[in-house]
């Protein structure tokens, strides 16, 4: 089963979910800014994506800018940071099994199907 992590107030999100539908394959939506990704889940999404924790974060939100920017933290802080401010996920994630890729440009869909 495929999962998107998705955002629907962002464009990107928005288009990566149409292209699944388009495909006509099934799929779970995880509206992850109301069902935030748990630890476990985030460093499960993490490994699918072959990607460090600060990789997927959207360093121009205002919550990075403000309290995160120029620090320095481990990975496992990185990922409760991202467990405790869900906005800083970089969206949407799409999920096939043990691959996972980041949608932006959201025909990176297609490299998952």
């Amino acid at each position: 089963m495929i999962t998107i992590y998705h955002n629907n107030r962002c464009g990107k999100s928005r288009s990566a979910l149409c292209l699944l539908e388009e495909a006509g394959v099934p799929f779970k939506t995880v509206e992850y800014l109301k069902e935030t990704p748990t630890i476990e889940e985030l460093k499960s999404l993490l490994q699918k994506l072959k990607l460090k924790p600060h990789d997927i974060i959207r360093t121009n939100e205002s919550v990075y800018v403000d309290n995160y920017k120029g620090k320095t933290f481990t990975d496992e802080e990185w990922i409760q940071i991202l467990h405790e401010h869900p906005i800083l996920i970089e969206r949407p994630i799409v999920v096939n099994g043990n691959k996972a890729v980041v949608a932006r440009p959201p025909e990176k869909v297609q490299e998952i199907l």
